[in-house]
């Protein structure tokens, strides 16, 4: 028996990983599963398969449920609640057995399993199989601004809730009966309860860490580190701005743009913009924002409290929580009456469409 593996679908996913890792013991003693689907983590694979981290490194080549024809049928609506919950019943059950086939390991060798994102397949694989594990906040309190549970099973929550607990179907952030518990970060800013959300705040992981430690992470994440240094160091006022995937990519463009006009300004002189691409943010600035600085999307934002004598002078979010960034005092979080300049409000305001 092993004791821990964690499943990852993002670099802060991995982020998260390392300073458990770090709290938990030494490092060394865990696997690393990194899924394919929606990440690209190039060349940090071979990095961490090199890092005393971690044990074992794994490749997952997870598969969305549009991979499998034959549960497109499960998912049509048949205008009849009771036929529906019977073909979700068969679509969880279904996914998970179809999902068996792509994963890497035996999860039953762990004595821990720490899952981010249980919403995706490997929830549904766990769920099917039988296999107890943790639950850990996707991103630093995001069901604080999109309680996906509650919001992808609006109509009859409870009962749904229920279903969940008996293992009848799927539904994740702390809601399904092999679910041990839901990690998050702050329980006092979460609008719904769920009796297995445990707290584990991310400033008691980063508190402690101690300067190797931040050493072996920034040798993980990021390639270069001194380019990054002589791209931010020597300028007067520095604005940087958090990319990300938002809307079609002209929209995307003008957000942006419309961003640096608002706010590129600074004690009245012309900031040098520095733009931090988000991982799955395919958008070409440096081709759209060709007199800004970009910094590429191959590490997460909060390596730069790691990197010595980088700060900016501002930083503006639309929907990236920043409060744990800790380079720059100026910190600017947009959110939903920003995005509704640009598309739809519903499409953006979920928590607002929960009833139950």
């Amino acid at each position: 028996m092993q004791d821990r593996v964690y499943v990852c679908h993002t670099f802060y996913h991995v982020y998260v990983a390392c300073l458990k890792e770090f709290y938990i013991a030494d490092g060394g003693k865990a696997t690393l599963v990194l899924s394919k689907m929606s990440n690209n983590f190039g060349k940090m694979v071979e990095r961490a398969k090199e890092s005393p981290i971690f044990d074992a490194v794994y490749e997952y080549d997870e598969k969305e449920d549009t991979f499998f024809p034959e549960l497109a049928e499960l998912k049509k609506d048949s205008g009849n609640i009771f036929l529906n919950m019977i073909k979700r019943i068969k679509f969880c059950k279904e996914f998970g057995r179809l999902q068996e086939k792509y994963i890497p390991i035996d999860f039953r060798e762990y004595k821990d399993i720490y899952v981010f994102c249980d919403s995706d397949p490997i929830g549904y694989y766990l769920n099917y199989k039988k296999i107890p594990y943790h639950a850990v906040e996707d991103g630093l309190d995001c069901i604080r601004y999109y309680d996906t549970a509650r919001y992808d099973n609006r109509g009859h929550f409870k009962i749904k809730a229920w279903m969940a607990s008996k293992g009848l179907i799927h539904i994740q952030n702390g809601y399904g009966r092999y679910c041990i518990d839901m990690e998050v970060n702050n329980i006092s800013v979460l609008p719904y309860p769920c009796d297995k959300y445990v707290e584990l705040p991310r400033k008691t992981l980063t508190d402690r860490l101690t300067a190797s430690e931040k050493e072996l992470m920034l040798k993980l994440f990021v390639d270069d580190v001194e380019g990054i240094k002589k791209k931010v160091e020597g300028n007067d006022k520095t604005l940087l701005v958090l990319s990300e995937p938002l809307c079609d990519l002209d929209t995307r463009v003008r957000i942006f743009k419309d961003i640096i006009c608002e706010y590129g300004t600074i004690d009245n002189t012309k900031a040098t913009v520095i733009i931090k691409q988000h991982p799955r943010d395919l958008l070409d600035y440096r081709e759209n924002f060709p007199e800004a600085i970009v910094l590429d999307g191959s590490f997460p934002m909060e390596m730069l409290n790691f990197i010595e004598n980088i700060s900016f002078d501002r930083l503006v979010s639309v929907y990236t929580v920043v409060d744990s960034l800790s380079f720059v005092e100026d910190k600017i979080y947009l959110g939903d009456d920003f995005m509704d300049k640009y598309e739809a409000p519903e499409i953006h305001r979920q928590n607002e469409a929960i009833t139950d």
